[in-house]
């Protein structure tokens, strides 16, 4: 037979490519890795020896919720998914948590499956060391193989500019929320006992993605009140999960778990208050919380040549909506920000080809937002606009720039803090930018205009509210120069009150005749004459006095240098502890320490146990009992100091808004004492206070007063607002063009 020209049954053909979907769902009984018996795990997977996925790190959580969705387009099947999973230490070596694998070959094609993996140590296979959720789908990808071969190297290069979107969890990238939940912890009932005394001393911890809330601690109760309120954003539409932890705070020694549980926002109808009471899944207890859910905040991003305050009947509609007719409208809408980011010069080279490759975050209270990067650039242009929503007028508009990295966190350029009382609106303005503690300069200048149009009575009623609470905030730590900068400034406020005291005893002593035969005058006619309302009216007469001296140039805020220099002299410390200087004999046995766990806490705790005695750990739980008591004592000086300074600077008109305020306040007790009899008011008082709770049982209570001073700021507060002068000289790269590389 000849050759014939028809052809076999054609083989099956192999794809060129799959696509692999995983969504990493949750992590269930993680190892501890820290000594607070907790973790912050983060997750990596790699494939053929490749990372092709690291996730967000998950602060302080053994059982953590990622809910993170991957992407990728693998070539062969042959080599498995490695997952691996460390805890994020700062400063130091992750440690690692335990790694799995994934066979893809073992998986169904086109269906999407549940998997488990348990996590092993390979040095200690027999540990458990908990296991991860996942959701798998794996489906073939038809196609030209040059084609899937361009996806493939595209694939390779999004995963691996994955690390350097995430930065860390404080400065990622922040997305455009689409609500807001608002959570009032009011209380908790039945509380597991965890101290010898048959009592709790709890508190509560929130977290919702990169959000994070922390309650007051509660002592010695197991049916505490906290009537506590605060505001999460809510990024997904279909809502999302709050997962909340109760401890019980132990002094010298690791907080006791009491429980947990979780919402569901997405089980919750929208404007509308819900009246939650959870049971704790891991101990016995309830708590009751108020949740609403309500549309998104006017938050946006845009560039230059879109913005709404630039377009006049945009503009006039806002103006309408925040008017003085619409005051007692939604009283937590106070008004709207908008802030242009220009760009910025002569920044920091924080590279080592002599660059940077800087981005912007902007921050109002809780509200984050952040710009684009600018690679290989020392004068970056960023034209870029921001729009949020004020909630109180006293909050502080912070700009803050960082070089991007692509395998650790950023780098810190420089960092300006403004008032929104400060702003002047409309004007183009280039701020010096200055270093993490705000009280000195660091190199370069950002541009920036910004715009604020609000509700003047809204702002002053919202003045006597609990002020918002920051998420994210640094952890305290002991600094010897803090402490005694603390205590200057409480020395100083006490000898405010002492020369004070002299000077009324001179009066009395007659080392100046003249001076106290007036005091004497005045002593008798006041006395014979007084009436109650006689005190809000000599408080509005010094504010008045001041105002006057103040109007005429004579102004008596001269103690701010003082300020200054003192915390001139601890951002030196700061920075002189930034660089490694050989510490004091405190923080070096406190450092040794904590690399001496931190190494402990990767290796098996029952060897931990065998090798570490009983003196050591009591040695350590002392040091750190220690360290709290200095943080306690640090934290009482400088609330002692604040609340002295912030008094002052109300009668100083530091704030003119708030002073203004102060004056509205005491010129109607004024006139209120003068025309109603005492008796009177003070049974309107008690009539209120002891009804308060029966109309309406939830209701968060707070202090007007406490609340005034909060928004005043302290002598270290001006300062860090304060702007710093500009360079007369700038710099030879400021004047050079922008140069990409």
């Amino acid at each position: 037979m000849g050759p014939s020209n028809e052809e076999g049954p054609p083989e099956p053909s192999c794809p060129a490519m799959y696509q692999l979907d995983i969504v990493l769902k949750r992590g269930k009984n993680l190892a501890i890795r820290d000594r607070t018996g907790t973790s912050d795990p983060y997750v990596k997977f790699k494939i053929a020896g490749k990372e092709v996925f690291r996730s967000k790190t998950i602060h302080k959580n053994l059982n953590p919720v990622w809910d993170e969705r991957i992407c990728l387009l693998v070539e062969t099947l042959r080599d498995p998914l490695y997952v691996k999973v460390f805890d994020y230490d700062f400063g130091f070596q992750d440690d690692f948590m335990g790694s799995a694998y994934l066979h893809l070959e073992s998986l169904e094609h086109q269906r999407t499956l549940d998997v488990t993996l348990d996590l092993k140590d390979p040095q200690y296979p027999e540990h458990n060391l908990g296991s991860l959720e996942l959701a798998v789908n794996l489906s073939p990808k038809e196609g030209d193989i040059r084609d899937a071969t361009m996806l493939l190297r595209r694939n390779w290069k999004r995963s691996s500019k994955c690390q350097s979107m995430r930065l860390s969890d404080v400065h990622r990238k922040s997305q455009l929320w689409r609500g807001i939940v608002s959570i009032s912890l009011i209380e908790g009932r039945s509380l597991q006992p965890m101290d010898a005394n048959g009592l709790s001393d709890p508190y509560v911890k929130f977290r919702m993605g990169h959000q994070k809330y922390k309650s007051k601690t509660i002592p010695k109760t197991l049916n505490p009140q906290w009537r506590e309120q605060f505001d999460f954003h809510l990024y997904e539409e279909q809502g999302g999960f709050v997962d909340i932890t109760v401890w019980d705070k132990d002094a010298g020694k690791k907080d006791d778990y009491i429980g947990r549980c979780t919402v569901d926002l997405s089980l919750l109808s929208r404007e509308h208050t819900h009246k939650l009471e959870l049971p704790l899944e891991d101990g016995k207890g309830v708590l009751v919380l108020l949740v609403t859910l309500t549309a998104s905040a006017a938050v946006s991003i845009s560039d230059l040549s879109v913005n709404m305050l630039d377009d006049p009947h945009e503009r006039h509609h806002i103006m309408q909506r925040y008017s003085l007719w619409r005051s007692f409208h939604n009283l937590k809408d106070v008004g709207v920000v908008q802030v242009k980011v220009i760009r910025a010069e002569g920044l920091m080279a924080a590279d080592v080809t002599g660059k940077s490759d800087p981005f912007c975050v902007v921050e109002l209270s809780n509200d984050r937002l952040q710009t684009h990067t600018v690679y290989k650039n020392l004068n970056p242009e960023w034209n870029k606009v921001f729009t949020f929503n004020v909630k109180d007028i006293h909050s502080v508009l912070e700009v803050t720039v960082y070089d991007e990295d692509r395998d650790r966190s950023a780098d810190f350029l420089g960092k300006v803090a403004i008032p929104l009382l400060n702003i002047q609106n409309g004007e183009r303005k280039a701020y010096a930018l200055k270093s993490k503690e705000l009280t000195g300069p660091t190199k370069g200048v950002i541009f920036l205009e910004i715009d604020v149009i609000f509700n003047a009575v809204k702002a002053g009623l919202n003045t006597l509210t609990p002020p918002e609470q920051k998420y994210i905030e640094e952890e305290q730590r002991v600094s010897k120069q803090l402490l005694l900068h603390n205590f200057n400034r409480v020395r100083r406020c006490i000898m405010f009150l002492i020369n004070t005291g002299c000077y009324i005893n001179s009066c009395f002593e007659w080392d100046s005749p003249q001076r106290s035969i007036c005091a004497f005058v005045m002593f008798v006619i006041v006395v014979w004459n007084f009436e109650l309302y006689m005190v809000p009216l000599a408080l509005l007469l010094l504010l008045a006095w001041n105002y006057i001296l103040i109007a005429s140039g004579k102004d008596t805020r001269q103690e701010m240098q003082v300020v200054e220099d003192l915390l001139e002299d601890e951002d030196e410390e700061f920075d002189k502890d930034d660089k490694d200087t050989k510490p004091g004999p405190w923080e070096e046995s406190r450092d040794k320490n904590h690399v001496l766990e931190d190494m402990l806490a990767s290796w098996h705790f029952e060897w931990i146990k065998a090798m570490v005695d009983s003196e050591k750990k009591g040695f350590m739980n002392k040091l750190y009992a220690i360290q709290d008591v200095c943080i306690s004592v640090q934290n009482a000086l400088d609330e002692v100091a604040s609340y002295g300074e912030r008094i002052k600077n109300t009668f100083n008109w530091t704030v003119p808004f708030l002073s203004w305020l102060a004056i509205v306040a005491l010129g109607s007790a004024t006139v209120i004492i003068y025309f109603i009899p005492l008796r009177l008011i003070v049974l309107a008082w008690g009539v209120n206070k002891f009804t308060k709770k029966l109309r309406d049982p939830y209701t968060i209570d707070n202090n007007e007063l406490l609340d005034f001073l909060s928004r005043v700021p302290s002598d270290v507060q001006v300062v860090q607002y304060r702007e710093l002068k500009l360079d007369p000289n700038p710099s030879p790269n400021k004047r050079k063009k922008n140069n990409p590389g």
